[in-house]
């Protein structure tokens, strides 16, 4: 039995970096409003998934410093998908909460990320556990 041979580390990461790329690239254009980015889908993502929170929390649920969260909720708030409470119980925070029309732009972006879950149906099954690893692997690199 012989084994190929691992690519280069070099060759790996840019490899690694196109497909991420491309893929971006076509999930991108399954997203018509292109004035909300993938940082603000994500984001407001998250706050459908659990619920109001604060601006520190959402940070942390995304991985992002605080400025950049703070970016992202005054883009949202602008457009109106987002809307700030005060904090039940702390003064000096507020609460993060989707507006209807972020909840019916969550609802339309899922919808339209249907086209990512036919195409895995598409793949084997081998293919799939091969991609569930995969997933796995790049969460350890963005989370290291």
């Amino acid at each position: 039995m012989s084994k190929t041979a691992a690519p280069p580390i070099g060759t790996l990461s840019g490899s690694l970096r196109l497909a991420v790329v491309r893929l971006n690239r076509r999930l991108r254009s399954q997203h018509a409003d292109t004035s909300v980015t993938l940082s603000h889908i994500a984001a407001m993502n998250t706050l459908a998934r659990f619920g109001p929170m604060t601006p520190g929390e959402l940070a942390a649920h995304e991985k992002v410093q605080p400025p950049s969260m703070t970016r992202v909720l005054a883009a949202l708030e602008d457009r109106e998908l987002v809307v700030r409470a005060a904090h039940p119980s702390d003064g000096r925070q507020v609460i993060v909460a989707l507006t209807d029309a972020g909840t019916t732009l969550v609802e339309e972006v899922r919808a339209r990320e249907a086209w990512l879950s036919q195409r895995l149906k598409e793949l084997s099954t081998e293919d799939r556990e091969t991609l569930r690893a995969a997933i796995e692997v790049i969460n350890k690199l963005v989370d290291s």
